[in-house]
């Protein structure tokens, strides 16, 4: 996976023919290997693969001689990307701009907010080959009410803040600061791009 944090980047990968043509190019191919997939004359794909390639979506891999035609032999240089908030400069989410832990624009500008860090995080580790410590945790639960999910969230508050005042230590020599975001937010059942109107 690769964080796109330059906007021209962003704007190039963002055509939804370049986003196929950086899709088909997980396996290595060439133009005209993609021509026939996407429906497009050859000529036309490879403007489009010179844009992604100017802007280091997809890499060179090997150049092939066929008669008196050297073909160019390609793939992406990620198999996912995700577009960092910081395209947006001024105008991407900052949770101290409304800093109401029961928003859900602030649950969104959170999450926007680690697609940045962790998109430098790993830019700087990748740069370093330095291992960059990360942990994740993913669950699911069916409250019963929203008397329950408060009553959790609630739990859930008091127990972070214990451990927090635990393991923190402001004044340890050659410790890091880490960061701690926990989100709560009703599931998308599978194919849905909308909430159920009974959990929103």
């Amino acid at each position: 996976m690769a964080v796109i944090d330059d906007p021209a980047a962003a704007e190039v990968c963002m055509d939804p023919m370049r986003a196929r043509l950086l899709a088909e190019l997980a396996e290595p191919g060439s133009a005209t290997m993609l021509a026939g997939r996407v429906g497009l004359a050859r000529q036309k794909v490879n403007y489009h693969l010179r844009e992604l390639e100017r802007h280091g979506l997809i890499e060179l891999v090997e150049e092939r001689k066929k008669g008196n035609v050297t073909e160019r032999v390609l793939r992406a240089t990620a198999l996912s990307y995700v577009i960092s908030p910081t395209v947006l400069g001024a105008v991407q989410p900052d949770p101290a701009r409304s800093p109401d832990r029961l928003s859900a624009r602030w649950l969104l500008a959170l999450g926007a907010r680690l697609v940045r860090d962790v998109g430098t995080l790993i830019e700087s580790a990748t740069k370093t080959r330095k291992p960059l410590a990360t942990f994740g945790l993913d669950a699911n639960v069916r409250f019963a009410s929203a008397a329950e999910r408060a009553a959790f969230a609630e739990e859930l508050t008091t127990t972070i803040a214990a451990l927090v005042s635990r393991y923190h230590d402001e004044h340890a020599p050659g410790g890091r600061d880490h960061r701690v975001v926990l989100a709560i937010h009703p599931s998308l059942k599978t194919g849905d791009t909308k909430p159920d109107p009974k959990e929103a």
